[in-house]
């Protein structure tokens, strides 16, 4: 069950210190939904109530040290104008894009997260999450950074092809960016979140070079990371990524946790983040967490705690968005094998 002393335990490990237990984390939203089973995804966004329903019961199930509340990576940008599209159980994702112009740019209103689209539901989930739970559980909202906003706004290749061609273009669409999402996870933290879930994942190093992370993706995130803690929260940043040199990067930034993805090698990026930053990650979601056994579910719990707990900074989570097909006795036995371990 949630228990009091997460949140101690959680900036025990920002701060590169020994925590009494390690937390045990779960990007887990599509499977909740599933799992719970009374409404569809789509239903389930749209309504403060029902996301306040179906996650106090999953963190009460499973035994999350968090409430995830990422939902989709649409709420910011309907409000723009981006055409997103999602029914049922399929996750709203942008579809139309807005042209990479000047006048689209200078025509971008910046939202108000107290008013416009579903941003106030979301407010809300969050204010009731953090009244139910207090500091039992970490609640986590959740921006894409700027770069990556960058590419819901005007489709993923754009901003790689605007680096060459309209450099700068780019760089004040992202100084928009900047400032609308800091506002949005200033919000977010002033409703109740105790932390920000900043995504880059278009900046990911299948994408970018280390040089054009440095010269574009990197500041602007920066600046982000800088107003949301200095509003009082923390920040988790999530490239899903597997390079050191990326990962080193992100490192500067200062973040207050660095997430990996489920490709990383954990024993690598804990050895080059020593003394530097704590990181989060990272079980395969969909080979051991939706394709393996209990049993290789809990093995993989097992190697990576191991690794862990063999440095201060190491929280235990998916490397990636949980499918909702995953069997349940696999989310179980990833959060029952993480708590027997994580005392120390």
């Amino acid at each position: 069950m949630p228990y009091k002393g997460v949140m101690d335990d959680i900036r025990a490990c920002v701060a590169l210190e020994q925590p009494k237990r390690i937390p045990v984390f779960a990007m887990s939203e599509e499977f909740d939904v599933r799992w719970y089973g009374k409404y569809t995804y789509e239903e389930t966004i749209q309504s403060a109530d029902k996301l306040v329903e179906v996650w106090s019961a999953a963190v009460r199930e499973f035994d999350y040290d968090w409430v995830w509340l990422q939902i989709d990576d649409c709420i910011e940008f309907e409000v723009l104008g981006v055409s997103c599209v999602g029914e049922e159980n399929i996750l709203r994702a942008t579809h139309d894009y807005l042209p990479a112009t000047r006048e689209t740019l200078r025509s971008l209103k910046m939202p108000d997260p107290e008013y416009d689209g579903r941003m106030p539901i979301k407010l809300e989930a969050l204010h009731r999450l953090k009244a139910e739970f207090g500091d039992t559980v970490c609640v986590v909202g959740s921006n894409a950074a700027p770069y990556s906003s960058a590419g819901l706004l005007y489709g993923l290749e754009t901003p790689m092809l605007l680096m060459y061609e309209d450099p700068a273009l780019l760089r004040d669409t992202m100084d928009f960016f900047v400032d609308l999402q800091s506002r949005w996870g200033a919000a977010q933290i002033q409703a109740g979140a105790d932390a920000i879930w900043l995504g880059d994942c278009n900046a990911f190093s299948g994408l970018l070079s280390p040089a054009h992370y440095r010269d574009f993706a990197a500041e602007p995130c920066r600046k982000v990371i800088q107003a949301c803690q200095k509003a009082g929260g923390m920040v988790f940043l999530h490239n899903s990524e597997i390079s050191i040199p990326h990962i080193e990067l992100e490192i500067d930034l200062k973040p207050d946790v660095v997430s990996v993805g489920p490709g990383a090698d954990m024993e690598a990026i804990l050895r080059a983040a020593r003394g530097k930053m704590c990181i989060m990650g990272n079980i395969d979601p969909i080979e051991v967490l939706m394709r393996g056994t209990t049993e290789q579910v809990e093995k993989d719990v097992d190697r990576l705690m191991a690794i862990g707990r063999q440095y201060t900074g190491f929280i235990l989570d998916s490397g990636e968005m949980i499918p909702r097909d995953v069997p349940v006795e696999n989310m179980r036995a990833m959060m029952r094998r993480g708590h027997q371990l994580a005392e120390l």
